[in-house]
């Protein structure tokens, strides 16, 4: 399916962002950190990650500090700029994140914003995020990485990504490194001035962009309150704000996406979250879509995985796919509760 949102002006193809971390253009070659200095190889690192083959406990805290640096740097509403792919939750299902390369196209050749949910649930949270924060520092300028309700120690310690780091290194350093990071985050994203994007929904703490701006987001994912909102609220067929049945955020109706997006001056909100059978959602009118980019989510849900392109002009269009093909995964047990299937 494709599409188009007006542009009153034609975008630019350069990227920056609101916190004076500048980036070049996107028809340059793109901007990344030196990848040969010392002994440690980002690029020969990324290699053996796209063979699922987790990295030395030293690569990825030298990983998680470049990469702390850089998102450190990077707003509450972080600029995107067109052309870009936006991407849902993936939830360590490297596998069909490798496909979803294949089918969106690899980085730097395709801008990718993700809207969290990297780790849990899934067989690899730990290669899987760690390819994405290393396709981050690789490319800062073509990779935008939002927080999700996961990238949390609360969820985390729950929802597999600590046993998995137990597993893997035996000891919690890997996961204290990344839990770390997760503080630093992005809580959203702004594509062109006109679509806004996140992981959950709204907030009645927000009427603003403003108001996002001026958290202060370097900390766990609070219980209740306008960030904890942004990373767990959900779009309602019901007007008005409702009791979230997830225990955090809240359900806003129709009314309350005309109204954020008329007082901002936006055409669309972007959002992940939640799992869709066609991997990607509408509602609101088509003021709000969902897009979920985990296929047969759990190994066993049998929904499509969806991505969006939007195109200089941000013409959009949805490319679903399919699990990608594997031989098998290894026998882990879940003892979780499912609180959104």
């Amino acid at each position: 399916m494709s599409g188009g949102i007006d542009a009153t002006d034609p975008p630019t193809p350069a990227v920056s962002s609101e916190s004076g971390f500048e980036c070049e253009a996107q028809d340059s070659t793109p901007l990344s950190v030196p990848v040969s200095s010392g002994p440690w190889d980002l690029d020969r690192s990324i290699e053996q990650l796209m063979q699922c083959k987790p990295l030395p406990e030293p690569d990825v805290k030298k990983l998680c500090d470049l990469a702390r640096d850089i998102l450190s740097k990077e707003g509450n509403v972080q600029t995107v700029r067109c052309p870009v792919t936006v991407a849902g939750d993936v939830h360590g299902q490297f596998h069909d994140l490798v496909e979803l390369f294949k089918i969106g196209g690899n980085c730097p050749d395709t801008n990718y914003l993700f809207l969290g949910d990297y780790v849990d649930r899934g067989y690899y949270s730990v290669e899987t995020v760690t390819l994405m924060v290393a396709l981050k520092v690789r490319y800062p300028c073509r990779v935008t990485l939002l927080r999700g309700n996961h990238e949390s120690r609360q969820i985390t310690t729950v929802y597999g990504f600590f046993d998995e780091c137990m597993r893997k290194y035996g000891t919690p350093n890997v996961y204290k490194c990344f839990t770390d990071l997760f503080d630093y985050l992005p809580l959203t994203a702004l594509i062109e001035n006109q679509i806004f994007c996140l992981h959950g929904g709204l907030s009645p703490s927000i009427e603003t962009l403003d108001q996002i701006r001026a958290l202060d987001r370097i900390q766990e994912v609070p219980h209740e309150g306008l960030m904890c909102d942004l990373l767990w609220s959900d779009p309602d067929e019901r007007c008005g704000w409702g009791i979230s049945p997830r225990g955090a955020g809240y359900t806003f109706g129709q009314d309350i996406s005309e109204q954020f997006l008329h007082s901002n001056g936006l055409r669309l909100i972007a959002r992940a979250h939640q799992l869709v059978m066609e991997g990607y959602n509408w509602c609101h009118d088509q003021k709000v879509v969902t897009i979920f980019s985990a296929p047969n989510y759990c190994y066993r849900c049998g929904n499509q995985a969806a991505i969006m392109e939007l195109d200089e002009k941000l013409v959009y269009n949805f490319l679903q796919f399919d699990p990608a093909p594997r031989r098998g995964e290894p026998d882990v047990t879940r003892r979780t509760p499912d609180y959104f299937l």
